[in-house]
């Protein structure tokens, strides 16, 4: 059967690295250490996906301009301590890898910082599988489509050969702005219930599946 894509966009956090219950953590000892209560386990989730600053003033919109700053330092504080520690997902690192082999062009859209963004790909070795990458801090955040229409005009894709894979309401959302089809998955940082509102291909419980679902649709 001929392939319905030739561009498969994955989000990084919660969809291949297994790290939303770290970044969950680094927000709410980072408000403590500043003496602010810490936010609830779902409120900091559901912040996940965005880059970093635009991702606190959507958590804490009334905090002072000045105090962000000091946000920021202290999660990153706490947040890169951890990071080199932070395993993928199970059948991540195969399934990248059959999936680079079996001819889908690869690419990463992520609200990790590019200085992230490369540590993380070091470290699991899947720098190699991915064609083209694109950070918060190198363009729009997301929802907006920036990151997406990049990686399409860098890569020579069109929209409707093109697919975004990812775990918060944000990628799916980035997708439809930017006119892509999504495949959810549910064992991330959103739950099912935040990802439905938009429209995924389909929804998967483990990498197993998005694998398998690429395999047999994509």
């Amino acid at each position: 059967m001929p392939k319905r894509f030739d561009l498969l966009i994955f989000d990084w956090d919660g969809t291949l690295m297994d790290s939303a219950g770290v970044i969950v953590d680094s927000i709410q000892r980072a408000c403590e250490d500043i003496g602010l209560a810490a936010p609830g386990e779902r409120a900091a989730r559901q912040i996940i996906g965005l880059g970093l600053v635009q991702a606190l003033q959507t958590l804490l919109p009334d905090l002072p301009a000045d105090d962000y700053p000091r946000l920021v330092e202290r999660y990153r504080h706490h947040y890169l301590g951890r990071d080199h520690r932070i395993p993928l997902f199970d059948g991540v690192a195969k399934g990248i890898r059959a999936l680079s082999a079996d001819g889908f062009t690869l690419a990463v859209a992520t609200g990790k910082s590019r200085s992230g963004l490369s540590r993380a790909l070091e470290s699991s070795g899947l720098g190699p599988c991915f064609a083209a990458t694109r950070c918060a801090d190198q363009t729009h955040s997301k929802p907006h489509p920036a990151m997406v229409l990049e990686l399409l005009d860098e890569l020579d894709t069109g929209p409707a050969r093109a697919l975004v894979i990812g775990d918060t309401s944000h990628d799916l959302l980035m997708a439809a702005n930017a006119g892509v089809a999504s495949l959810g998955v549910t064992y991330g940082a959103h739950e099912t219930g935040d990802l439905t509102p938009h429209a995924p291909l389909a929804l998967a419980a483990s990498f197993a599946e998005v694998h398998a679902w690429l395999n047999a649709n994509a």
